[in-house]
Parts: C-alpha cells; sequence; structure tokens
C-alpha cells in the first residue's frame, strides 16, 4: 500500500492538529503518537538543545501521526519548506518507505537528511543450541542450500529487518536473494521465540530486542551491524570484521527542510554534532539501550543516498516495488 496526500488534507491535518503554519521558535516533528522512537528523539534531543543552550528558547514537540510518518513528510514540503526552525524526527524506517515508496511519490531529495546522533544496531541471531558458531556457517550454508535456513523477524516482508540478512548475503556474493526464507512476526520478541523453539534457524533484529534472552543464555549473537563492537557487548564481533562490509543500524536523526539554505543546514549540523558529544546525551543512550552512531551534515546526506539506493534495489530484487 502507499500514501499519497494532496496539499489540502495535509493542510487540514495541521489544522485540525492546532499547528499553524507559522514557524515557532524552534519546532520538533515526531511523525507519530506520543512514546515510541521518533517522539522519544525529538523530546530527549530538544531538552538537550535548550539545555546546552543551542537554542534559545524550549523546543516544541508537534507529534504528527500518520501513513508512517508520510504526513509529517508531505507537510514539511508543502508547507514548511524553508522554515529553518523545524526539524523533523526520523529513523530507518523512514528510508526504507521512502526507497519503497511508500510515501507515493515523495522523494528523499525533497528534504535534508542533517544528522544521526545514536542507533540500534543489527543482529544476527541464532539459538543458544544452534550448529552455526560464526556469520560464515550460517552465511555459507545459505549459499549451499538456501531453503535450509529460514529468518525471523519484527517487520513485515521487504522491511528493514529482511533486508539486513540479504544485505549480508550480497556482501559475500550471494546473489538469488529470492530464495532466502524470512517469516515476518509481531516484533523481536516473537522473532527470537521462533527461532529458539526451531520454527526458524536465526532471527534478524535490533540488539535492543536480544538483550534479555542474551542474558539468559537462550541465544547467540553471531554479528552485531554496527561499525564498532557494541559498548558492554564487546566480545560479539561486528559483521565487518568477520569479512561482511555491511552496518545496518535503526539510527535516531532528524530531517530539516529542503529549501534552506547551506548555512542554515550546516547549523543544524553543529548543534546536532554538540548534542551528540554531551555527556547528557551519552547518558541518554546508555539508559535507553543506543548505540553510538554519529553522522553529521552533508556526510550523512550521502550516507542516506547510498542506503536508500541499495534497499531500493534490494526491494526490487525480492519483488517489494517493481
Amino acid at each position: 500500500m502507499t500514501f499519497a496526500f494532496p496539499k489540502v488534507l495535509v493542510a487540514s491535518a495541521v489544522i485540525a492538529l492546532g499547528i499553524g503554519t507559522q514557524a515557532m521558535a524552534t519546532e520538533c516533528i515526531a511523525p507519530a503518537n506520543p512514546g515510541g522512537g521518533w517522539d522519544f528523539t525529538c523530546r530527549q534531543v530538544g531538552k538537550i538543545l535548550y539545555d546546552l543552550k543551542l537554542v534559545d528558547q524550549p523546543v516544541q514537540v508537534t507529534n504528527m501521526a500518520g501513513g508512517g510518518g508520510g504526513l509529517a513528510f508531505n507537510y514539511v514540503v508543502n508547507e514548511r519548506n524553508t522554515d529553518p526552525d523545524l526539524i523533523v524526527a526520523a529513523s530507518s524506517a523512514t528510508t526504507t518507505r521512502l526507497a519503497q515508496k511508500a510515501y507515493g511519490d515523495a522523494r528523499a531529495d525533497q528534504v535534508r537528511f542533517v544528522g544521526a546522533i545514536g542507533a540500534d544496531p543489527g543482529v544476527i541471531v541464532v539459538a543458544a543450541d544452534s550448529p552455526y558458531q560464526t556469520l560464515t556457517d550460517l552465511v555459507e550454508a545459505i549459499k549451499a542450500d538456501p531453503g535450509s535456513v529460514a529468518f525471523a523477524g519484527g517487520s513485515a516482508a521487504g522491511g528493514f529487518d529482511h533486508m539486513k540478512p540479504l544485505q549480508i548475503l550480497k556482501a559475500a556474493g550471494f546473489t538469488d536473494i529470492t530464495k532466502v526464507k524470512y517469516i515476518g512476526v509481531d516484533g523481536g520478541a516473537d522473532a527470537i521465540t521462533q527461532t529458539v523453539g526451531g520454527f526458524t534457524q536465526a532471527m534478524t533484529g535490533d540488539m535492543s530486542e536480544v538483550v534479555g534472552f542474551l542474558k539468559s543464555g537462550d541465544i547467540r549473537v553471531l554479528a552485531v551491524l554496527s561499525e564498532e563492537r557494541v559498548p558492554g557487548f564487546e566480545d560479539i564481533p561486528t559483521a565487518r570484521e568477520q569479512g561482511y562490509d555491511v552496518v545496518a543500524v535503526n539510527w535516531r536523526g532528524f530531517y530539516v527542510p529542503g529549501g534552506i539554505t547551506d548555512e542554515q543546514f550546516n547549523t543544524w549540523a553543529d548543534r546536532l554534532r554538540a548534542v551528540a558529544d554531551s555527556d547528557e546525551w551519552k547518558k541518554a543512550m546508555a539508559d535507553n539501550g543506543l548505540a553510538p552512531f554519529t553522522k553529521v551534515g552533508p556526510d550523512f546526506q550521502n550516507w542516506v543516498n547510498d542506503v536508500i539506493a541499495q534497499t531500493e534495489e534490494l526491494s526490487r530484487e525480492i519483488g517489494v516495488i517493481q
């Protein structure tokens, strides 16, 4: 299903929410209801921005749920395209949906992705008694017999969890990814239960979803899909150090309106870099199971462009989009 949001519909939704199109001092839109990742990102980062005196007034957080982030995206493009005092919470779900055209005709280049300052790293997990001791064991088994391994994940087919093992297999030179079995279930805990119970041979998800099961000894994490090993879990190797150049993290960050100036974009980049370096944000990450992941400014925009291109390619290969 795709979502298209005509300008009149977006404007009506904004009025219904009690939001004027006049720019506020500083506003962060969380494209979902209160609670959850986007809301946390806006509220926590907004508080730190003000505490560090990076903005003059407390940051106003506006919840704008609809279309998995599509309503907020179209509102920013159509109504706030040049507002330098607006940021919008985003994550890997944002780029996945853009790549798969879930926001209708919306394009990533209609906004500017300004920074990510934390992430929930992806993981590949097997049951504690699995015969697969390393990520290479698992990859080689799939290459030899693609039907021998089924993955369980908390996203639907074609979603972010599904993409993680496909990226690893592509990095390993395996091209027939349509033969890779994936079962989407209702969240990471259910995916682990499927794997521990022997219904699937592996689980693909995020680090925060598996910590409890790891501590109880039910599972073994074959790889974390971050650039470096995760603090507190240094015994888990990255996919990169095992020979698979894949980084797949559920990053927490922001985009800004596409029509702001380079100077205004760089101001936001500098602010987010300061937040990322602060003790307050480091504590917030530790308290909420996030790992360091800082990409800010043009480097982040370029990284996002690459991620969207890769996601689009994989989505076409498995038939999620035409």
